[in-house]
């Protein structure tokens, strides 16, 4: 295969007009997703040990933040991570409020289907994809995203029917 200076003398990395670690981010997809983590009231026991559902969601936003941080993922990089204001609402089911604790992850992933990870969650609520700005899928590229979200669902559905 040629190289894309073929032909002329060996340059110094400096010398390229377009830094060659910048050029091979532009084909990685640039995203910003939201995640709103519940916080489950936990009872009392004995009087004492309660927690409010602001405690608890915030718990499951840190616990969450330091996995983002921590765990490497193969194609994914997380770049940003920005949390929001814990705020409530009123469950009917429930009848009481309940916390939600946001969480905004920057990612950059190699390809449309690891984009699945995240938007496939419970937790998920928005995606915006800030690079690059238009996709061109070809079939391929269609039929593996769709095996792909056929896969999540197939394991959903039987961990589900395994826990009833």
């Amino acid at each position: 295969m040629l190289k894309p200076d073929a032909g002329t003398r060996e340059k110094d990395k400096g010398d390229y007009p377009v830094d060659r670690q910048s050029f091979a981010d532009n084909k990685r997809i640039k995203f910003k997703v939201r995640f709103d983590y519940r916080g489950k009231p936990k009872p009392a026991r004995f009087f004492f040990g309660g927690r409010k559902t602001e405690d608890v969601a915030q718990e499951i936003r840190e616990q969450q933040v330091t996995l983002w941080r921590n765990l490497p993922l193969q194609g994914i990089f997380v770049e940003g991570i920005d949390l929001g204001e814990i705020y409530n609402l009123y469950d009917e089911e429930l009848d009481d409020e309940v916390a939600f604790a946001p969480l905004e992850l920057i990612v950059y992933a190699d390809t449309l289907e690891d984009l699945l990870r995240f938007i496939m969650r419970e937790e998920f609520r928005r995606i915006e994809i800030m690079e690059p700005p238009s996709l061109v899928l070809n079939c391929r590229d269609v039929e593996k995203l769709l095996f792909r979200i056929s896969e999540i669902m197939q394991k959903r559905f039987f961990t589900k029917g395994k826990v009833n």
